[in-house]
């Protein structure tokens, strides 16, 4: 069993240990829908590199067992596309580590990264709405869905945990 994680921001030497986990079909299932051709991963990996040079503390990760060095995942911490005044997270795990707990360490993880550099940004993540246990897991982190729709040609729903202190003014 695993108790330790690590992370390590991506490379550009990393590419075969990334096409190895992104082209497995269950892995891929609530993200692209399927595994990613070479072609694909490619491309995907080259803006993955381009984003980790952007900041120090953002990006995309491995996550890697502590004790073995091993691949068992990846996950993001980056600026959310659509509104760079909020953060976006993801993760996914190769199938022999689900339901272990070890999306709630990613997760941990993240947003503890996240309030490090900014406390008061919003997190964003973005799921297919049949992903039940990633639903579960963020709302257990406090996330609230707020849409359910396309975007393009995806079917995802989205999250949101909000940091910031509104200011709030009530008629009493």
């Amino acid at each position: 069993m695993i108790t330790k994680l690590t992370f390590k921001k991506y490379t550009a030497k990393d590419f075969l240990h990334y096409h190895n986990l992104v082209k497995e079909d269950d892995v891929m299932k609530y993200i692209t829908g399927k595994g990613m051709s070479v072609a694909d991963a490619n491309k995907k990996f080259d803006f993955i590199l381009d984003l980790g040079q952007q900041h120090e503390c953002l990006g995309y990760f491995q996550v890697l067992d502590a004790a073995n060095g091993t691949i068992i995942g990846d996950c993001k911490l980056v600026f959310y596309k659509k509104d760079n005044s909020a953060f976006e997270i993801g993760y996914l795990l190769r199938r022999e580590h689900w339901k272990k707990g070890l999306g709630t360490k990613i997760c941990e993880h993240l947003l503890s990264l996240a309030l490090k550099i900014d406390q008061d940004k919003d997190i964003i993540a973005v799921i297919h709405p049949q992903n039940i246990a990633s639903r579960k897991l963020l709302e257990k982190f406090g996330f609230i869905s707020y849409y359910q729709g396309n975007e393009e040609g995806f079917t995802i729903e989205k999250l949101i945990l909000t940091r910031k202190k509104k200011n709030l003014s009530l008629d009493l």
